[in-house]
């Protein structure tokens, strides 16, 4: 991961492949993160509903969205350390 803000899941920290916001930060694209399940755009709005959904997200164990794209060595904390600092 290298921890570019405009590739990273604002909620979860994984690397996305197409920016989540733009590369302006400002227009998301919509998709659906493998990892948390966000779909950038709607429920990653505002820094509050961001860690809402996270905190929903890690009390359910912090499960993948897509299993089958689950690293095998995945670290939760290592990840989060992807989530840019105003979104933490």
């Amino acid at each position: 991961m290298n921890n570019n803000e405009f590739y990273a899941c604002r909620i979860c920290g994984t690397e996305q492949l197409d920016p989540p916001w733009g590369v302006d930060g400002q227009t998301p694209n919509y998709d659906i993160c493998d990892c948390c399940g966000v779909e950038f755009g709607y429920e990653d709005m505002s820094v509050d509903s961001i860690k809402v959904y996270r905190q929903k997200w890690v009390e359910s164990s912090a499960d993948w969205y897509r299993k089958k794209n689950k690293p095998q060595e995945w670290s939760l904390e290592k990840q989060f350390q992807n989530i840019p600092k105003q979104y933490r």
